[in-house]
């Protein structure tokens, strides 16, 4: 059932989206070079590598790493990036991957292919099994002031409690964060 209702909420969210996905592409085409889409390996159920894709905020030729490890993030961003994260516009284009069945709008967020301490972290407890998400608990519980500990503690109370109400919560309690952007570093 959470398969079918995330492929249909994808397709209408894309649709009803299409206008935002032109302006965003046309702002980013005249704001940097490079292509309009980013596609980030990241790691999927049972620790599948898969392209996401994002709207690019970061110039090319930056090293391929979690943002918060960059010594300098704000060297990096294009002159539309810090918009683009701030709001969560740069996650768009994952609907095109909810569409295809890598993600879930509600899961723990995908890991990139190189964060091995995550990744172990999440097999060792079991969460290597669940559909990442365009968004879950640990977002909207504090998303980049998390440690990667407090993350798995709230990715384990996401998987010991899923359901659709809590997951209708969670994509709530992201529609408020976005909406006053708490928690985002960069």
């Amino acid at each position: 059932m959470k398969r079918f209702i995330d492929f249909i909420l994808a397709l209408v969210t894309i649709i009803i989206l299409a206008l935002p996905f032109f302006f965003i592409c046309m702002a980013i085409r005249f704001s940097s070079e490079g292509p309009l889409i980013f596609w980030s390996d990241r790691v999927g159920r049972d620790n599948i590598i898969f392209r996401m894709p994002k709207f690019r905020t970061m110039r090319v030729g930056t090293p391929p790493m979690a943002t918060h490890l960059l010594k300098d993030p704000e060297l990096y961003l294009t002159p539309i990036g810090s918009f683009l994260r701030k709001s969560s516009l740069d996650e768009l284009p994952q609907l095109w991957s909810i569409l295809k069945g890598d993600m879930s709008f509600v899961g723990p967020r995908p890991a990139l292919f190189n964060q091995d301490d995550l990744i172990s972290l999440r097999s060792k407890v079991g969460l290597h099994r669940l559909l990442p998400g365009l968004t879950g608990w640990a977002q909207v519980c504090g998303r980049d002031e998390l440690s990667i500990s407090q993350k798995i503690a709230l990715e384990i109370e996401y998987m010991q409690q899923q359901s659709l109400w809590f997951d209708i919560k969670i994509l709530w309690l992201t529609a408020l964060k976005i909406i006053s952007q708490k928690g985002v570093s960069h």
